[in-house]
């Protein structure tokens, strides 16, 4: 069995399952029994190829960062999702889903969203397939991913801000999983990530597994081999890690890397951190790994990233870092910053902060000159440039100093 193939009752190892409330137990049930076969149909399948070359744009480019390789010191490809028709990965579970909540005869979507990229993405395709679009979103996310919201109401979507808890994307969970079971008729919910109850994650992974579908025909071309020594992405539900990881999950020669949100550090209170300090538990209808305390309340995640202050994760990447498949790295608000801007300057591309994460653990992999490094670039920086903007860096020339003085 493959690392990313649940059992029947939807559990990679401990983690996984579906904890639902009764009155979803029906429609999550139908949705278990359908979607393989919808997905693997042939019906599906052109419709589905079709609007990711004709409408997303894919393949994605593999990019050789030539600078960014010679200031780390190995070889570093970059996966392109940031160029993506609404510029992130989001795109390819959205369109698949709402395609397969058509076939299932529902016709209203709802969504939740964190950094807006899911959001955009689900309310991107809703005006294409003409569906009624809600979108739940923390306020405090509201606020600072403004453009992105902006973006949604544009697209015809209406946007609730979701004023309880800390404002983020658990909250907006929340009132989206209210809502479904207010309407669990006519109404499907778009999960943006490997998280929620089976058959989600699968789902999710499934839809994303383009990403390393891509990369390995890529890999092929440029280097002569279809894979990488070291694969990386960052991860707070685990979406973009799915897809990246898809089909080199049971390679051994290739060393999976997670790099999760640490906000002021992963053992302090300020912190996304939930591979590195989460302990079992349920959470969103899935067993996982949850940031909680000692009476297993969740605790409130923090990080300067929208899109990965969640104090869950995807149960499929529970069970790799506790099997020893996947190595996680958690990463500072700083460190991500400081990584972003090294791309910047270095390659001219402005990254989300998300994916700023996952570069900043290319100095810390131990590569060689001849290891070849894949990272997945989830999104661009357009949603974070109020963040870049107000961050010390902004005007810090430090590292242009040192690139100068490099060149010289």
């Amino acid at each position: 069995m493959s690392s990313f193939t649940p059992d029947a009752r939807g559990f990679y190892g401990p983690y996984g399952g579906s904890f639902v409330p009764e009155i979803l137990h029906a429609c999550v049930s139908r949705l278990q029994a359908s979607y393989a076969d919808v997905l693997s149909s042939p019906d599906f399948q052109r419709e589905y190829r079709a609007l990711l070359r004709d409408y997303v744009g894919r393949p994605s480019p593999l990019y050789y960062a030539r600078r960014l390789s010679e200031h780390v010191g190995t070889h570093v490809y970059l996966k392109r999702e940031d160029l993506n028709h609404t510029g992130a990965h989001k795109i390819n579970n959205a369109i698949g889903q709402v395609l397969l909540a058509r076939h299932l005869g529902k016709r209203r979507i709802i969504a939740e969203t964190g950094a807006g990229q899911h959001g955009v993405a689900t309310a991107t395709v809703c005006a294409l397939m003409g569906l009624p679009c809600r979108v739940y979103m923390g306020a405090l996310d509201v606020r600072r991913q403004r453009p992105n919201v902006e973006r949604m109401r544009m697209l015809g979507a209406e946007v609730v801000p979701v004023a309880s808890g800390n404002q983020t994307l658990k909250d907006a969970v929340n009132e989206a999983i209210r809502d479904w079971t207010c309407h669990p008729d006519d109404t499907y919910y778009l999960i943006g990530s490997t998280m929620g109850p089976h058959p989600y994650p699968d789902l999710v992974a499934r839809l994303q597994s383009v990403i390393s579908e891509e990369m390995k025909a890529q890999l092929a071309s440029q280097t002569g081999r279809d894979h990488p020594d070291y694969l990386v992405a960052c991860i707070g539900g685990g979406s973009n890690a799915a897809g990246t990881f898809y089909h080199y999950a049971d390679d051994g020669r290739v060393r999976l890397v997670l790099a999760e949100a640490g906000g002021a550090g992963a053992h302090t209170p300020q912190t996304a951190a939930t591979l590195t300090a989460g302990t079992p538990g349920v959470l969103h209808g899935s067993r996982t790994l949850v940031l909680q305390d000692a009476d297993g309340q969740v605790c409130e995640a923090y990080s300067l990233s929208a899109g990965l202050d969640y104090p869950g994760v995807g149960p499929m990447h529970a069970d790799l870092v506790r099997r020893g498949r996947a190595t996680v790295y958690a990463v500072t608000d700083d460190e991500a910053l400081r990584a972003a801007f090294e791309l910047t300057r270095l390659e001219g591309i402005i990254p989300a902060l998300e994916s700023a994460h996952a570069l900043a653990v290319l100095s810390r992999l131990g590569a060689g000159p001849d290891d070849v490094v894949a990272l997945t670039l989830s999104g661009r920086g357009d949603k974070d440039l109020d963040t870049y903007m107000h961050s010390s860096l902004m005007t810090d020339n430090e590292f242009t100093r040192k690139e100068k003085k490099a060149d010289r």
